[in-house]
């Protein structure tokens, strides 16, 4: 005999436990991107940027290829080590640091900091003393999806200042560094920064210092939504300001570039939870969020160029991720044209994502597990 209830509630089978959001990596074009940077600054030594993604694999390619490395803890400098990085191939970035790190990375074998204040100069001198020091001054951060010119650097006169009392406690004042901002898509925004760096570099050898190394740090863009040049037409206007404002007495360089090198390298996967039809529009929900790896869609700095299995005309969605934070929403304010045809179940591919994704995604929040790393071929 049918019950009731069997008659009101249709039977249905366990849903399938799905494997979402993942980062697909691919270590070939991370490889193919540092050698169009190479080819881009020949003189310049590349430093990738362990933060952008410290994938131990993406590390161990890296450096059999001959990439040094920026870091910013111990944590990351034991990583480039086992990687088969020398401590020599290191430049430690972060220019606020705790004490027993200057001392721990000193210990395993880092030479070249970076700091931006009078206290951190002096803190170098006492936990990591004899090291070379680079001092980071501030950009506009101009033309850069994210700006990254509120929380660190200095005047050139501060900087002039901070090496000079480098050199008398003890430590060596190497050059200057400097960060344009990410996802740079003006190849000139490199060339104020580095009239001021020379500017630095002659009051300090009028001081009877020697400095010799300019970090140019990173910026350098992947294949995001919107227009950006290729490598070469960085490197063509780096060199051009490096000529005109050193003339023949130009610095050694070196460059951090992080996203520039593993940005297109990878793909975030997801799945569409569900879309639900508000007053405000349709809104696409999906299992990759601001916690779960996609914090750079925070104010929509990074437009990732997105995918869908669905097929079909195409409407504006908003872009919304799992959890229950009012936060966790990708793209509302320029929604993404995804097709209508669009259901939960389907995949949704963020590309270009393979910096700042899965190293992002947070230990658990509201449940979900955090991104996971497939290499691919």
């Amino acid at each position: 005999m049918t019950t009731r209830t069997e008659l009101l509630v249709p039977r249905q089978s366990t849903p399938t436990r799905l494997n979402t959001p993942y980062l697909e990596l691919n270590l070939d074009v991370a490889i193919e991107r540092l050698t169009q940077l190479r080819l881009a600054l020949p003189d310049s030594k590349v430093h990738y940027a362990v933060k952008a993604n410290p994938h131990p694999a993406l590390l161990a390619a890296l450096s059999d290829s001959g990439a040094s490395f920026d870091v910013a803890s111990p944590n990351e400098v034991r990583a480039a080590l086992s990687a088969g990085a020398k401590p020599s191939a290191l430049v430690y970035s972060n220019p606020i640091k705790r004490a027993d790190h200057i001392a721990e990375a000193h210990a395993l074998g880092v030479r070249l900091f970076v700091a931006d204040s009078l206290n951190e100069v002096r803190k170098l001198a006492t936990y990591a003393p004899g090291s070379a020091l680079l001092v980071r001054i501030t950009t506009s951060g101009a033309g850069s999806d994210w700006p990254l010119s509120l929380k660190y650097g200095c005047s050139p006169e501060q900087a002039i200042e901070f090496l000079t009392l480098a050199e008398r406690l003890g430590l060596e004042a190497a050059g200057v560094s400097f960060h344009v901002g990410s996802q740079q898509r003006d190849p000139r925004a490199w060339a104020a920064p580095i009239a001021d760096a020379a500017a630095i570099f002659t009051a300090l050898r009028e001081r009877g210092l020697s400095p010799w190394l300019l970090d140019l740090g990173g910026g350098f863009p992947a294949e995001h939504q919107g227009n950006s040049s290729h490598p070469s037409a960085y490197g063509e206007a780096i060199a051009a300001a490096l000529i005109d404002c050193f003339r023949v007495d130009q610095p050694r360089t070196l460059i951090e570039p992080g996203r520039g090198i593993v940005g297109d390298a990878g793909t975030v996967v997801s799945t569409v939870v569900e879309v639900v039809e508000r007053g405000d529009g349709r809104w696409v929900f999906v299992d990759a969020g601001i916690f779960t790896g996609m914090v750079e869609c925070l104010d929509e700095a990074i437009r990732y160029r997105l995918s869908t299995s669905a097929i079909g005309p195409t409407g504006p969605c908003i872009l919304a991720g799992p959890t229950c934070d009012s936060a966790d929403v990708l793209y509302r304010h320029d929604p993404v044209e995804l097709p209508l045809s669009l259901r939960a179940g389907d995949t949704v591919r963020f590309h270009s994502a393979g910096a700042y994704t899965a190293c992002y995604s947070t230990i658990g929040f509201n449940g979900f597990a955090p991104m996971s790393v497939r290499l691919v071929n």
